[in-house]
């Protein structure tokens, strides 16, 4: 009878193990944060200003910085800046900075600064040229869709 008890204890454990590791994914995977910021820094050090008053993306200098939704914006100067500041809805891109034709698809990836496109005064990053060309043929669709979706694939 021993040897029983023991085997239920065996049991027990290893059940009680493998529910653990099958609680363990869900438990480890955090949240997306809000901004898509590498190492704190929102967009990759991109002015988000400069795409609409120079119509290209422009590396910021942290010396002219400022804080948003939980990241570092950095700034092609302190006008710049403080315009950001005043009106941040305005210019910081949408869905966080992150890819917004991955946003569309349900999912959440980085942006490269060069894979960009202003629609109707808003600023949307893609994750890369192919991707920015994939959004470009249906930009209303795509958005509506991103919309849809966002910020619930963040979760």
């Amino acid at each position: 009878m021993p040897q029983l008890h023991q085997t239920r204890r065996a049991l027990l454990a290893s059940a009680t193990a493998l529910l653990t590791a099958a609680a363990l994914p869900h438990l480890a995977l955090a949240a997306e944060p809000r901004i898509f910021a590498e190492g704190g820094i929102a967009i990759n050090g991109t002015d988000p200003v400069a795409y609409f008053t120079q119509g290209a993306p422009v590396v910021g200098k942290p010396e002219f910085s400022a804080e948003y939704m939980g990241a570092t914006w950095h700034f092609i100067s302190a006008e710049n800046r403080d315009r950001f500041r005043d009106a941040p809805e305005e210019f910081a891109p949408q869905f966080g900075g992150y890819c917004a034709y991955a946003a569309a698809k349900g999912y959440v990836a980085p942006t490269q600064p060069d894979a960009w496109t202003i629609y109707e005064d808003k600023l949307y990053l893609n994750a890369n040229l192919r991707a920015r060309e994939l959004w470009s043929q249906d930009i209303p669709g795509h958005i509506t869709r991103a919309n849809a979706n966002w910020p619930g694939i963040l979760d």
